[in-house]
């Protein structure tokens, strides 16, 4: 916990790195992959390019290891505000296989990254180029010279980008290398030389401010804009939702409650079978569901997410994470994943307590490996595609026992120190009627309130509220986007949570009023098949939205996406169940019964 902390403080922290005239700044290269493959990344030497006979690593925070990030220092020597003209990088003697590599990652769309002073520095490795029918022309070049454009303001760096402006590519012909522009050929190999220049503008922007000019930087594509209208859209669709609940609901119900309440007084237990509707099972209503520790598992992880996503949205608004930070909200989910799984423990058990469930410390192990061990079965498989095709997303075994003691050291005991908690803590169910002891029989029920009915209905209206929002987020997730409206992102959360609960009230009603008691794992499914919605709705942006391709990005795409609906469908399925629970307990509570 420690280290995470003070990693995190690290990447909260805002210094400014201060140089003078003449002061070396280290340019580290970092990793290079396919354009459209944004998480099918490798280590820059991995190609055969310039390198320092032994390659110094930099010092990497949690959150830069798990976002694929392996920087290391260059052979480029830049020094604060000195340009530097058409310098010698190093001089290469390429042979076949290594001008076949390059050709193959130049077709394939292959950028890099570098890293100077905190600032990502992107380019492409060469440049193709197609024209023509008939003759068809395939021409691939290598760039053997990069511009260094840096921009600053007193001591700090504000902004570096890199050009190929007014330079001609090196031809890599199919074959052995055969070249021209003074690259020496010969015996099947290929002689090119390295290059750079260096220049320094001076800029107003000061330091505090420098992550808008990053934000506003064009060499990936521009797809994240200003969207108050889905904003709006989406709040309309709330407006109108509270209006049917609370109007026509309240409205119905108040009927119901004008009907039911002109009877005569009577106990709970005296009523005229003559009844129907919701009243009716009042003796059933608070019948505890089958399978109550999973039920308890999962509303304890749910509230486990819904209190870690309010955190990170909360952090992000207060400015903890920004463009420069690399790997900032990887490392404070890790964290915050571990120290809310008390959260976890606590509903779960106090509720699994509360409606008298025995097997207390079987409820505590399924509420700690429900999400976690799917998690670690996604990453397994993930993890060992990334490791056999040599991506720098593939963990280093170091970063595997440091998340590995993290969980158990940290999430799984404070799971438990939850679980005892809330064990202990935990009242009686306080339910309005008492339960009979033998179960009343469910009329059969019309289609529409078949449980697939339901869940179609309470997954697409909460799905269709945040479909707008859902592709900003999927292009900063699967993309190279910085995600900066994060206020938009809150309203957007608050207006999920919203629907989803006024929907799970409406469909209980609907599901009671049938004289159908099995509301339990109902509100669950209902709210809860979001999850669903937005795996399909992944499954068209992979398809439709992107271009991404491969063994690699593809099983890291889907088994994440997986995951992301997994989450999604507890946390809105715990909304989903507490919202019905109020609402019952309302309703029951409101009838003139002993």
């Amino acid at each position: 916990v420690t280290l995470h902390c003070v990693l995190i403080l690290c990447l909260f922290s805002g210094w400014a790195a201060g140089y003078k005239q003449g002061d070396n700044v280290t340019l580290y290269v970092n990793k290079v992959g396919p354009y459209h493959n944004p998480q099918e990344t490798y280590h820059y030497y991995t190609l055969p390019v310039c390198r320092p006979e032994k390659v110094h690593h930099k010092s990497l925070s949690l959150g830069e290891v798990l976002d694929g990030d392996r920087m290391a220092e260059s052979l480029y020597h830049i020094r604060f505000r000195e340009n530097v003209e058409k310098k010698t990088l190093c001089q290469l003697t390429l042979s076949e296989k290594q001008v076949d590599q390059l050709r193959e990652a130049i077709e394939e769309l292959y950028y890099f990254e570098f890293v100077l002073a905190e600032i990502p520095i992107w380019g492409f490795v060469g440049y193709i180029e197609e024209s023509g029918f008939l003759p068809h022309s395939h021409k691939v070049g290598l760039w053997t010279h990069l511009d260094f454009n840096i921009e600053y303001n007193g001591e700090s760096v504000i902004f570096a980008n890199v050009s190929v402006k007014d330079v001609k590519p090196v031809p890599l012909e199919e074959g052995t290398g055969a070249a021209v522009g003074g690259v020496g050929v010969g015996g099947g190999t290929l002689t090119v030389t390295h290059t750079y220049s260096v220049h320094w503008y001076e800029s107003s922007l000061p330091y505090s401010r420098r992550a808008e000019r990053l934000r506003d930087y064009s060499f990936f594509p521009k797809t994240l804009e200003i969207h108050w209208l889905s904003i709006i859209n989406s709040l309309v669709l709330v407006v109108l939702l509270l209006g049917f609940v609370i109007i026509i609901l309240m409205r119905v119900l108040k009927n119901d409650f004008a009907r039911y309440n002109v009877e005569e007084d009577g106990s709970c237990d005296d009523l005229d079978q003559g009844d129907n509707g919701w009243k009716i099972i009042h003796t059933d209503v608070f019948r505890f569901p089958p399978f109550k520790s999973l039920l308890c598992a999962v509303l304890g992880v749910g509230a486990q997410f819904l209190t870690l996503a309010t955190a990170i949205i909360i952090m992000a608004l207060l400015g903890m994470f920004n463009v420069h930070r690399h790997g900032a909200i990887n490392s404070a989910a890790i964290v915050l994943y571990a120290l809310t799984s008390c959260v976890s423990g606590y509903v779960s058990c106090s509720f699994y307590t509360q409606i008298n469930g025995q097997r207390w410390v079987w409820n505590i192990i399924l509420a700690s490996s429900l999400f976690s061990a799917p998690l670690f079965i996604t990453w397994s498989v993930v993890n060992s595609i990334h490791w056999w095709c040599g991506s720098t997303q593939a963990l280093p075994a170091t970063t595997v026992l440091l998340l590995l003691g993290a969980w158990v050291l940290v999430g799984f005991p404070l799971t438990v120190i939850g679980g005892i908690v809330g064990k202990n803590r935990a009242g009686s169910f306080q339910a309005p009627c008492r339960t009979r002891n033998i179960p009343r029989q469910i009329p059969p029920q019309p289609w529409y309130k078949h449980t697939v009915v339901h869940m179609a209905i309470g997954g697409f209206l909460p799905f269709s509220a945040i479909s707008v929002e859902l592709y900003y987020i999927f292009a900063t997730v699967w993309g190279r986007e910085h995600y900066t409206l994060y206020g938009i992102l809150l309203c957007v959360f608050a207006i999920l949570l919203s629907v989803g609960a006024c929907i799970s009230v409406a469909l209980t009603y609907f599901l009671l009023s049938g004289e159908d008691y099995r509301w339990w794992w109902r509100s669950v499914l209902s709210t809860g098949s979001t999850g669903l919605f937005i795996f399909v709705y992944s499954v068209f942006y992979y398809r439709n939205r992107s271009s991404m391709s491969g063994l690699v990005q593809s099983t890291e795409f889907f088994g994440y996406s997986l995951l992301t609906a997994l989450v999604f469908s507890l946390m809105l399925g715990s909304v989903s169940f507490w919202s019905s629970l109020a609402f019952i307990r309302y309703i029951y509570r409101s009838l003139k019964m002993d």
